[in-house]
């Protein structure tokens, strides 16, 4: 049965991105080609013990929101440098100067989120949809 509703990919354990994701960089796993989604750029990522982006970036168009969920290390946007550690989320503008490395004993492991700047001009809280109907788990 073919839903539309939904799509899932397996990226497997987030400690084996770097020997497993050529995509299209080691480390680096985009999930919009293989999810299709609309609205967004989503990348899971690790780096390794004493890796680093080599180079700062930003963007035309979009802001990146960056959650990282184990090791340590620094973020660098517009010459600051920030602590990261897990736990640490740090959204960027489109303009802002950026780069990090993992300076800490253990794979950096964060996820990426790419999104158009100002695109969603009006949030909604009250957006869900609640059906009346009980949640029911059956094999």
């Amino acid at each position: 049965m073919n839903n539309v509703n939904f799509t899932v990919a397996e990226a497997g354990p987030f400690k084996d991105l770097i020997s497993t994701s050529q995509d299209p960089v080691p480390g680096k796993l985009y999930l919009k080609s293989k999810l299709g989604l609309t609205g967004m750029e989503v990348s899971l990522n690790q780096l390794p013990t004493g890796g680093s982006v080599p180079f700062y970036h930003s963007h035309r168009e979009n802001e990146e929101l960056y959650l990282f969920v184990s090791g340590r290390g620094e973020f660098q946007v517009d010459g600051r440098i920030l602590e990261i550690k897990e736990g640490t989320c740090i959204r960027v503008a489109p303009e802002g100067v950026r780069t990090h490395r993992n300076t800490g004993s253990e794979a950096m492991v964060f996820v990426c989120i790419q999104v158009k700047a100002e695109s969603i001009q009006h949030w909604v809280e009250s957006d869900a949809v609640v059906p009346d109907e009980p949640v029911m788990w059956e094999a």
